[in-house]
């Protein structure tokens, strides 16, 4: 599982109508894999709430999303998956299928929730008008397949 997440002061997603809208906190785009399960997703949400990328007094990054109460708006991603490495046009066959992706974003959303914190999503499987404020600017990608790989060497 892949989520890039930015810092933003507002953001707001839309179909036809704004469906989920947010102030000070997290845009998480994200998109699930094939292998992807429950486990990827309990390591995402931990990982992007305890993040520690909000400023403290001395302006550095030192406060997580839960230290600060802050919110988050959690969009579906497939197209995080892409290929590009033959050709020009992506390859989206690591990106899990529409219903087993579905079924594990709705299972993340539901795991964000348990944190307490305010979470707004768009809706899945929908092409989506995403109006951010990044702050800082700030974006980090968060992929669960890295728990699997050596921090050095």
């Amino acid at each position: 599982m892949r989520a890039l997440v930015q810092r933003v002061v507002r953001a707001s997603v839309a179909v036809d109508e704004v469906v989920g809208r947010i102030e000070k906190g997290l845009v998480v785009f994200l998109g699930v894999g094939r292998d992807d399960g429950e486990e990827d997703a309990r390591y995402v949400v931990e990982k992007v709430v305890n993040l520690r990328i909000f400023d403290d007094e001395a302006g550095h990054f030192n406060i997580s999303s839960l230290e600060a109460a802050t919110q988050l708006l959690v969009v579906s991603q497939f197209t995080l998956y892409a290929d590009v490495r033959k050709g020009r046009r992506p390859s989206f066959t690591d990106a899990a299928p529409p219903e087993q992706a579905e079924a594990i974003f709705e299972k993340t959303v539901s795991l964000f929730k348990e944190t307490g914190l305010k979470v707004e999503t768009g809706r899945f499987q929908q092409r989506m008008l995403v109006d951010i404020q990044n702050d800082g600017p700030v974006t980090v990608m968060v992929d669960s397949a890295d728990r699997h790989r050596p921090r050095r060497g």
